[in-house]
């Protein structure tokens, strides 16, 4: 899917990209491209967001041939650009959405509302009266309340329980706290339901974001099937949807969640047939295709140790350090101080702290970064900036971050 030419025209022509100018990238002409934006802005030196459409491409393929059974929505909340999700609709992704701000975001580059979950569990009801109003059918629940808000406003909507996964230790956001009907509330939630006139059609769960035990997903998955076999002891319609969310990661953690959950659907739901599995997979499709170019706009010298500011931080895209528990680096790029070697290979370094441009001492990017002796105008790379990072950013101090320009290149996935 990904990779083809065919696909390539799709994503040329998506809204979102179709017209927007995308730059063909050689293998490893990521630093070429960023030096030709830079050289070609002397007089701008804001930063800029570099998205590898490419890279997205070779994601989804990479999805599909690990998870051939569960279709991706995408969680619009991870990185909202339109670029990015009009790419991602180019390449057949479904959509989670959280609000009606996120919907009309999506609705808006031509997709169909019948790939829309709405998957927020506590919604407010102007808005579940909007997803009425333009076709959204399908969302989340977990409380007694919920069930009354849908059946007032939203009553031919179809509803997945949200439950609570069992174990989300091994995330780095973890969601459980929030979300999630408890074991025992499960069968008077789909009694509740059921009383409203309202169908419930499947389950769904969250591990929490950046997951890292991937037993996590079999465990879910199986309090997963005592919730359909408990819809049927309450003769309920069969349920048919399973709906394993998030916490996905693109690294070599993703192949090991990928078997994870085939054991557990095969373990578990093997004799279910016509079951639909979805995803809500965030930060796996958004991270890696992101690269961030910030300036270094101020310098001081202490001794061995080497302080730069830039002018993006903590209340602006890296604002995924504090929210996200994110680890960010970066590398040099010194077009103004050593354009003979603006990567500085070989270059002595020093300890460095990298602050952002607010006047809040919190805004501190790096400490204990090892950069070499690099000047003002020169700058700082920030590669997998793509997940939580300018969705969530702010304008505090004056620093716009909703004003960082995007620039779009395909580089061959393969």
């Amino acid at each position: 899917m990904g990779s083809s030419p065919k696909s390539l025209q799709a994503i040329m022509g998506a809204p979102g990209v179709r017209g927007k100018r995308v730059t063909a990238l050689s293998k490893g002409g990521l630093i070429d491209f960023m030096q030709s934006i830079v050289f070609s802005k002397q007089d701008s030196r804001e930063p800029f967001y570099v998205l590898d459409l490419g890279a997205v491409a070779g994601l989804m393929d990479r999805w599909t041939r690990a998870l051939p059974m569960a279709r991706p929505y995408y969680a619009v909340k991870c990185n909202p650009d339109p670029a990015f999700l009009g790419t991602m609709a180019a390449l057949g992704s479904g959509f989670d959405c959280a609000s009606r701000a996120e919907i009309e975001s999506v609705l808006a580059l031509g997709v169909s509302p019948d790939r829309i979950i709405f998957a927020n569990p506590c919604k407010a009801e102007s808005h579940i009266r909007y997803g009425a109003s333009v076709g959204v059918n399908l969302t989340t629940f977990d409380s007694r309340d919920e069930v009354e808000k849908i059946r007032k406003w939203h009553p031919k909507c179809a509803l997945l329980i949200r439950i609570k996964a069992p174990d989300d230790s091994g995330a780095r956001c973890p969601l459980g706290p929030k979300y999630g009907a408890l074991p025992e509330e499960v069968a008077p939630l789909l009694q509740a339901a059921q009383s409203a006139g309202l169908a419930v059609v499947g389950v769904s769960f969250h591990i929490g974001s950046a997951a890292t035990n991937s037993r996590a997903y079999q465990r879910a998955i199986a309090t997963a099937k005592t919730a359909f076999e408990t819809a049927t002891r309450l003769g309920m319609p069969r349920m048919r949807v399973m709906n394993i969310g998030g916490g996905f990661t693109a690294d070599p953690q993703f192949n090991e969640a990928a078997s994870a959950v085939k054991a557990a659907l095969k373990s578990y739901f093997g004799n279910e047939s016509g079951l639909t599995v979805m995803a809500e997979p965030g930060r796996f499709f958004a991270e890696s295709g992101f690269t961030l170019a910030t300036n270094i706009i101020g310098k001081r010298v202490r001794g061995e140790l080497r302080e730069y500011w830039i002018n993006d931080g903590i209340y602006g895209s890296m604002n995924c350090i504090l929210y996200d528990h994110a680890t960010v680096t970066c590398t040099p790029l010194a077009c103004t101080s050593n354009r003979a070697n603006p990567t500085c290979k070989g270059a002595r370094t020093y300890s460095s702290t990298v602050f952002g441009p607010t006047c809040d001492a919190l805004d501190t990017v790096l400490t204990g970064h090892q950069l070499p002796e690099l000047q003002v105008n020169d700058w700082l790379v920030f590669p997998n900036m793509g997940a939580y990072t300018a969705a969530a950013g702010s304008n505090f101090n004056g620093f716009s971050t909703s004003a960082i320009l995007t620039h779009l290149v395909y580089s061959n996935p393969s």
